[in-house]
């Protein structure tokens, strides 16, 4: 059995025709189709019912799909083991973490990476959690920065700090220089602009203001933390963003909310059993000394 007997069977899996998986491995559909055969073949069984007008998996080809993907993620890794092992003089990172991290942890993180490991790419992603651990678990990605609890239990997680949301507001907005905790019915009142439902972020603000009794006085909504925090900056309307951001954006302020809203553990998280690269390894200690470096400030 060779590599490519897999990779081809996960093709025609895929695209449940033969045709569109030839297209996509940039093979003639009759080679594909004999790879196929040889496998089965080999195997000893029939993985693909052609019957209809699309291929769909038999039973064995179910059970064998799981192998197969295993097998996939494994002979990658270990590809990558041989290119990386035990050097940060090559190789690729592969990192992710949700858009709200990025304005204020990713950035400063991977710039420090960079910094003192400047022949390694960093392929990062800016992604919703649920994508993140969907990835990691495939192999896709070597780490993530997420929030706890994860949904997938086959990933391992470190904790690394508790973040706090709050009002967040440009330098020249009224209540910039506000030292006293702004209460739920004072945020009500408050025009802001926010991140659309789509974001886990909006959905604390909305379970917030739900358990408090108020509506938020939505006047803008986005898809973007770039583009909200640019509004912010110019404008006269206030948002909900973790605190920190803040502490790195000179022409934001953060007001703190009382109550205030309920805190998230913020945590790196690797596929269980998965190949730990000198590259993610080495993320982790920058990490590590970044946070250090945040606590030291804040003492």
């Amino acid at each position: 059995m060779l590599l490519r007997h897999i990779r081809y069977f996960l093709a025609v899996a895929e695209h449940r025709h033969f045709t569109r998986a030839a297209t996509a491995l940039h093979v003639s559909q009759p080679a594909l189709s004999q790879q196929i055969k040889q496998l089965e073949a080999l195997l000893g069984v029939q993985l693909f019912d052609r019957s209809g007008k699309s291929v769909r998996l038999t039973d064995a080809g179910e059970a064998w799909m799981v192998h197969a993907k295993l097998g996939l993620q494994h002979i990658h890794a270990g590809a990558r083991a041989i290119q990386e092992v035990g050097t940060l003089h090559r190789g690729v990172l592969r990192c992710a973490a949700p858009p709200t991290l990025t304005p204020y942890l990713m950035g400063p993180l991977i710039a420090r990476f960079h910094a003192l490991h400047p022949e390694v790419t960093v392929n990062f992603l800016e992604i919703a959690q649920e994508e993140i651990e969907a990835m990691l678990t495939d192999d896709e990605l070597d780490l993530g920065i997420v929030f706890s609890p994860l949904q997938r239990t086959d990933l391992d997680y470190t904790p690394l700090y508790e973040e706090k949301l709050g009002f967040v507001a440009g330098a020249s907005h009224r209540l910039a220089a506000r030292s006293a905790p702004l209460p739920p019915a004072a945020f009500a009142a408050e025009p802001l602009v926010l991140l659309n439902r789509s974001f886990a972020t909006r959905q604390h603000i909305d379970a917030y203001c739900a358990r408090h009794g108020i509506v938020a006085q939505v006047a803008v909504e986005v898809n973007a933390v770039g583009a909200l925090l640019e509004i912010v900056r110019q404008g006269t309307l206030g948002t909900v963003l973790p605190t920190p951001i803040s502490a790195v954006h000179q022409e934001l302020r953060a007001v703190p909310l009382m109550p205030s809203m309920q805190s998230r553990q913020v945590v790196y998280a690797r596929r269980k059993g998965a190949y730990r690269s000198a590259a993610s390894n080495a993320l982790v200690d920058v990490l590590n000394g970044l946070m250090r470096d945040i606590r030291h400030t804040h003492q």
